[in-house]
């Protein structure tokens, strides 16, 4: 019933969608995001660079806040070319590669460029080959180039300023089995809620911290019931811009260069927009009374890697993993 759903989905979308401009220069473009958020800021940036860099040959039509569908619909319109691109996390691109959850491994890398060194490296590339062979998708340039958060943080009740200071902290998880285990590693107690729960649990002491990225914290409300914001740098994380490689191929040679100059500039755009917009909710959020302090992860990574270890000597890794993390981290 899901998958006759799904297709029937996709077959309302085409016949809504081809009344507009011509097959060949229109591609259709989706995400969650609504229009004004910063993500969507980014996305309609995109559009605009890409019909201005192509010199009008390809038009950017933009669908934001799920208005074609969810994410199992979404990925079927994609990989049957109804839709030409999805932005959204890596981790997305799971149902045809499970390793993709990898990208997001909390406390693995010692930065953002070893992060980024890793993302752009074969073993990741491999899985990105996987996609394509299984269902016709792919990235768009280097899968680093749009940043999502900008940064995650731990906004807690009581301060956090070292890995000693997690130590029976009463944490909110989401139901990760991945994430659960990587905090419980780290000391923490770990209590899955739901994330619209969250407020209301600090506010009662049944939980005294949660994770976020820095750019939800003050839109939840969260600094009001937890005002120590401490940056943890947990998992680094960008937006994919998963295309469909069909259209793709079918694009000339000066056109496929313009949309990738159109990609790169906007991830431009998306660090100095998306780091403005967490500095001034810092900085109104300090204001308001809150702590911020940027903690010393080398500690958590550390920890981790024997977390980790034992994963691999389990074989509950993905090959290769950890020595493409190593060779990341040694360029």
């Amino acid at each position: 019933m899901g998958k006759f759903t799904n297709l029937m989905t996709a077959a309302m979308v085409t016949l809504a969608l081809t009344s507009g401009s011509a097959m060949a220069d229109t591609w259709r473009m989706t995400s969650k995001m609504p229009a004004d958020s910063p993500e969507g800021k980014v996305f309609q940036k995109f559009a605009d660079l890409t019909k201005e860099y192509t010199n009008g040959e390809l038009t950017i039509e933009i669908y934001p806040n799920e208005q074609l569908g969810k994410e199992d619909a979404v990925l079927e319109q994609l990989q049957m070319g109804i839709l030409n691109i999805y932005a959204e996390g890596f981790g997305y691109m799971k149902k045809w590669a499970p390793e993709l959850d990898w990208t997001a491994a909390p406390f693995m890398f010692d930065d953002f460029d070893h992060w980024a060194r890793f993302m752009n490296g074969d073993l990741v590339q491999s899985w990105f080959d996987k996609v394509e062979a299984a269902a016709g998708v792919k990235p768009l340039g280097s899968p680093t180039t749009i940043l999502r958060g900008p940064f995650r943080v731990i906004v807690s009740n009581k301060p956090v300023n070292s890995l000693e200071d997690i130590q029976g902290l009463k944490l909110r998880m989401h139901p990760n089995k991945i994430a659960i285990a990587s905090w419980q590693h780290l000391g923490a107690e770990v209590i899955t809620l739901p994330w619209t729960e969250v407020y209301q649990t600090i506010q009662k002491d049944i939980v005294q911290a949660v994770n976020s990225p820095v750019a939800l914290v003050e839109s939840m409300r969260f600094n009001e019931v937890a005002p120590y914001i401490g940056r943890t740098d947990e998992y680094w994380q960008s937006i994919g811009f998963m295309m469909n490689m069909e259209a793709y191929d079918a694009l000339d040679d000066e056109t496929k260069a313009g949309l990738l100059k159109a990609y790169n500039a906007a991830g431009d755009y998306s660090r100095e927009l998306m780091f403005s917009v967490a500095d001034k909710s810092i900085d109104d959020m300090v204001a308001g009374g809150a702590t911020y302090v940027e903690l010393d992860t080398g500690p958590f990574v550390k920890s981790m890697k024997s977390f980790y270890a034992d994963l691999e000597a389990k074989g509950e890794l993905p090959d290769g993993f950890i020595a493409a993390v190593e060779a990341a981290r040694s360029e």
